[in-house]
């Protein structure tokens, strides 16, 4: 048995995409209830483009996943009944709905009142993109993906990301306020109900196998992996947390420190994830 590296390209584009979706929803409520001067929204808006780099990133990665990447539009040939097509499909409606409302904005064409509807939509469709690609593995036939766990691990993969990456561009544009002292809690949150995660579902592996192998067996590394993963969330935290500790604000080369540390750490967990596939009746190994 082994790991789940050779999936990489996946791992890049679901992490990347699920902290994409949260950091979209954070700046996007900064901009409908938190930031009113012009001159700092402008900035904002423009520091967002790094959510649609990242986003870009994402697809690309997703693409060398495929056979054939010059054949990358055929996912979509059956949106609806297939669940890789409904997740590239709605990956793709995000970014395209998301991204042209950030080009219009920024070219200052965008109606206050369609702008504030049209980021209402583009917060609702990240949403439903993650809950896309938590579809994607629901499997019953993989015994170890076909669990809650699946859907609470992307989503909180969301919410560990998300607001970091929120807060690090909200940063460069110059925002402050209570509001900005609220997402480290909900990172600091969403690493604690991840640990949990992490301990029940290494319980339950042990009482998951097929005709041939043990669920338990299939990364042997699982305690190690998700603790070293565990002590990077923990360390970018700490980047995060402790200079407001000591009353100051992190500056933006430690955000960005601390934003790759979670990178690192849910791409650990997401090695162990796509290590764990096993199908009823027989085991794949890595």
């Amino acid at each position: 048995m082994g790991n789940g590296w050779h999936e990489w390209p996946l791992m890049v584009f679901t992490v990347l995409g699920q902290c994409v979706a949260g950091g979209f929803i954070v700046m996007a409520l900064a901009l409908l209830s938190g930031v009113s001067d012009r001159v700092q929204r402008n900035r904002v808006q423009w520091a967002m483009i790094v959510l649609w780099v990242l986003m870009g990133i994402g697809f690309m990665a997703s693409v060398l996943h495929l056979g054939s990447p010059l054949r990358a539009f055929n996912s979509l040939n059956r949106m609806g009944d297939s669940a890789l097509s409904n997740e590239i499909a709605s990956g793709s409606v995000f970014f395209a709905v998301g991204g042209f409302w950030w080009l219009i904005t920024v070219l200052g064409k965008m109606p206050q009142t369609l702008g504030k509807i049209w980021m209402v939509l583009t917060m609702v469709l990240g949403v439903f993109f993650v809950w896309m690609m938590c579809k994607v593995y629901l499997i019953d036939t993989v015994p170890t993906w076909y669990s809650v766990y699946t859907p609470l691990s992307f989503f909180l993969t969301m919410f560990i990301g998300g607001p970091l990456l929120g807060y690090l561009l909200l940063r460069v544009a110059g925002v402050t306020g209570w509001g900005m002292r609220i997402l480290p809690a909900i990172s600091l949150l969403a690493v604690v109900a991840s640990s949990v995660v992490v301990m029940m579902q290494g319980m339950e592996l042990a009482t998951i196998h097929s005709s041939i192998a043990q669920a338990s067996a299939l990364v042997p590394e699982y305690g190690a992996l998700m603790s070293w993963r565990l002590l990077v969330l923990v360390a970018a935290l700490i980047c995060w947390v402790l200079p407001q500790m000591k009353g100051r604000v992190a500056s933006p080369a430690v955000l960005t420190l601390a934003f790759v540390l979670v990178i690192a750490g849910e791409l650990i967990g997401r090695v162990v994830f796509y290590g764990l596939h096993m199908t009823v009746g027989m085991a794949i190994a890595s």
